[in-house]
């Protein structure tokens, strides 16, 4: 494990006015995601949809890194050049989710653990070899009535850490996710509770770990209201609150936060970055690893025709733009109205 390299990966990864594409939507998410466009989930439409993604002319100045499902790290363009290989010459960096997905977890109803550590030492020695620069693991905390217990927060945190060493001693660079989830009915302050308890436990299991903090990167909810609360917090209020929660809870020493966008809409999550980086400057880099918030645009733009790539592409690079644009409190609702190159 060379530690300056770990370090350079993950400053690369948060580089100013650049953030990250999600693109390891599992096979059964991938599916839900062409259900709605009524394309059935073939290998060779989730490989041709990634291709059109990734080869979107211009993204590059807007994106550091790509994180990729087990399927799409192995998989090549039309023309027979592997993903890894298309991304690194743009100067992306590829990373690879390593989890294996969450179950309940057992004796806590309503609350799931997340699995994929055994066997993950060589797995990630493979993932080398394919070309992955980091890696990812998410954990999810739901709120609800009575939970999450303090149980649940600390195994995720151990698992988390677990994965974050291994990671580190193969060479790359762990995100590491925990989110807070947004689906119930909880207002802003209760978000913010679960969050600041979630980051506490997460980074004490990470001390505990001995992981190298400069050579990580977090990926954390954004401290928001739930998803059916009557009273939704405006951006300002999103943004005071996620930065009041990072500053008591993540060390100065980690390179960046890359938030996830959790079921925001395209034009919120970009919003809320906005609001954020507007309050700063802050210890680390605020920074984005966007799915949904990044591509649902697109994939409607799509719907798996060859002749609507370019469509697609250009909504792809005008979120990636706008996003560039958030990372330094320079994004406005204007930019929207202004087409996309």
């Amino acid at each position: 494990m060379n530690n300056e390299v770990l370090a350079s990966t993950a400053r690369a990864l948060v580089s100013k006015g650049k953030g990250i594409l999600a693109a390891d939507e599992s096979l059964g998410t991938i599916k839900k995601r062409f259900k709605s466009i009524d394309l059935e989930s073939t290998e060779e439409a989730r490989r041709s949809y990634r291709e059109m993604l990734f080869t979107t002319s211009g993204a590059e100045e807007y994106i550091s890194g790509v994180i990729l499902f087990d399927e799409t790290i192995r998989h090549k363009t039309q023309g027979g050049v592997p993903f890894t290989e298309l991304l690194s010459k743009k100067g992306v960096i590829p990373g690879i989710k390593v989890d294996k997905g969450t179950v309940d977890l057992t004796g806590f109803p309503g609350e799931k653990i997340t699995e994929g550590l055994d066997g993950l030492r060589e797995r990630l020695a493979e993932y080398v070899k394919l070309g992955a620069g980091f890696t990812k693991w998410r954990a999810v905390v739901d709120i609800g009535e009575g939970i999450p217990t303090r149980f649940c927060i600390q195994a995720n945190a151990h698992a988390l850490a677990r994965f974050a060493a291994l990671s580190q001693e193969a060479g790359l660079v762990p995100i590491v996710e925990p989110e807070v989830l947004m689906d119930g009915g909880h207002d802003i302050q209760r978000c913010e509770e679960v969050t600041e308890a979630t980051l506490k436990e997460v980074f004490m299991a990470l001390f505990e770990h001995r992981v190298f903090l400069e050579g990580s990167l977090l990926k954390p909810n954004m401290v928001i209201s739930g998803k059916k609360c009557s009273k939704q917090a405006t951006a300002k209020e999103v943004a005071e609150a996620t930065v009041r929660c990072l500053l008591r809870c993540v060390p100065a020493s980690v390179p960046g936060i890359v938030f996830l966008s959790g079921g925001q809409g395209p034009e919120q999550a970009t919003e809320n970055l906005n609001a954020m980086n507007a309050l700063g400057p802050f210890p680390w880099e605020l920074s984005f690893s966007y799915g949904r918030a990044l591509q649902d645009p697109s994939i409607k733009a799509w719907k798996g025709q060859p002749s609507n790539v370019p469509a697609a592409q250009k909504l792809l690079y005008h979120r990636v733009k706008c996003n560039g644009a958030a990372r330094f409190g320079k994004y406005s609702k204007g930019m929207e109205t202004v087409a996309a190159r």
